[in-house]
């Protein structure tokens, strides 16, 4: 069929160009130095196995130093790996695999392809899809109702899939939250630490007294979803206090819009807008606040409240940012205007001392549960537990 189509097209002068992978089609093998054990396949990102040599991997999202770690730690177990991305759909298996892990995109594809005994690991880096988008048209339901306005983008959608259903076990980098909307399937799900791309050291010039009233609204997109609506609203009705919004403001025009006066015409609110976090801004921003406000409907560990907990920052969260925070921090009572100014203004009223030692706290929980040799340290346990090749590890479920 293709030689006659090319004699076709030929007739009539076209030329077909050879035909070359995008990016997401390739796929990178790596070998172990030692005989290999077996092969693992990895559906996640393909880009870090990519980069020319001296090329740093990129800091853009958490996930991608994470994949990195997870092929890492198998070539260290002595499997040879295969790593395509999650976005590849003509991917078709060409040896038996001991072990198959993937990012919820395109893994029931995957799995359905693969040997019959090899074991399938779901990497699920949100809630379930399902709670998730419920989560995100309930929270711009309720802006509308409290608002008038219908807000357009500013969306968490999770795509649909069916990984879970065709996996063996699932990871998850969250707390019970996570655990909670996933628990249907009954299937054993892991508890990870998160791969912050930075950590910090501990800010000790930072003066408490002179910041307790500025606080900071940190994340990337999907504003409605994380609360920052919720968070203006707050503050604007709080002159004393202080919020820095940092986040990508441009990319979300109907909200900025939307919300142009609590942005842009509020003394007491700062429209700061993206930063780096290997920035020397975000560290001197860490510093003049007191804590970070997340409202979040649905999150799956909070990278963006590890973020701020390594800098130092107290940590006002919802239970659905999906982070624990213990005696360190505040968890809303309930995801609404009043609950945050409640929050905020019982934090900035305690003693100097006390909100350092709770900074304090957050920072050395981030130190001891939240690194790349943390991730590391715990997914080992974790492979070598799946494989049968050490004790049990404590999963939240039991099949």
């Amino acid at each position: 069929m293709k030689s006659l189509m090319k004699n076709i097209l030929g007739r009539f002068g076209v030329k077909l160009r050879p035909y070359v992978p995008t990016v997401y089609e390739k796929t990178a093998s790596l070998e172990p130095e030692k005989k290999t054990q077996g092969h693992v396949l990895i559906s996640y990102h393909i880009k870090p196995f990519l980069l020319q040599s001296g090329e740093p991997i990129p800091n853009s999202h958490t996930s991608q130093w994470r994949c990195v770690l997870m092929a890492r730690v198998f070539l260290d177990l002595g499997y040879s790996v295969d790593v395509i991305d999650s976005h590849n759909h003509i991917f078709q298996p060409k040896k038996p695999y001991v072990l198959f892990v993937g990012h919820r995109i395109n893994f029931d594809r995957i799995a359905g392809l693969l040997n019959a005994d090899c074991i399938k690991i779901a990497h699920l880096d949100t809630a379930h899809w399902v709670y998730n988008n419920y989560a995100t048209y309930r929270r711009k339901l309720e802006l509308q109702q409290r608002r008038g306005i219908t807000i357009k983008g500013s969306d968490r959608i999770v795509e649909q899939t069916l990984a879970l259903e065709h996996a063996d076990c699932a990871t998850v980098c969250g707390n019970d939250f996570n655990i909670n909307t996933l628990r249907y399937s009954r299937k054993p799900i892991y508890k990870l630490p998160q791969t912050p791309v930075i950590v910090y050291p501990w800010p000790d010039d930072k003066e408490f007294t002179a910041c307790r009233a500025n606080f900071l609204w940190f994340g990337s997109h999907g504003f409605v979803h994380k609360g920052l609506d919720l968070a203006l609203e707050a503050f604007a009705e709080m002159p004393d206090y202080h919020l820095y919004v940092c986040g990508p403001l441009q990319k979300e025009k109907d909200f900025v819009a939307a919300y142009h006066k609590e942005l842009y015409e509020t003394p007491n609110i700062h429209a700061v807008g993206w930063v780096d976090v290997e920035s020397q801004d975000f560290t001197m921003m860490a510093k003049q606040c007191l804590g970070l406000v997340s409202p979040s409907c649905s999150e799956a560990g909070g990278g963006n409240v590890v973020v701020c907990m390594h800098a130092g920052l107290i940590p006002l969260v919802s239970y659905e940012s999906s982070v624990d925070v213990e005696d360190f921090g505040v968890m809303f009572k309930d995801n609404s205007v009043n609950a945050i100014k409640s929050a905020v203004q019982m934090v900035s009223a305690l003693p100097s001392d006390q909100l350092r030692q709770m900074a304090r706290k957050a920072w050395e929980s981030a130190r001891a549960n939240h690194t790349r040799e943390k991730f590391t340290e715990e997914y080992k346990k974790l492979v070598l537990h799946v494989l049968g090749k050490t004790g049990s590890k404590e999963s939240e479920e039991s099949c």
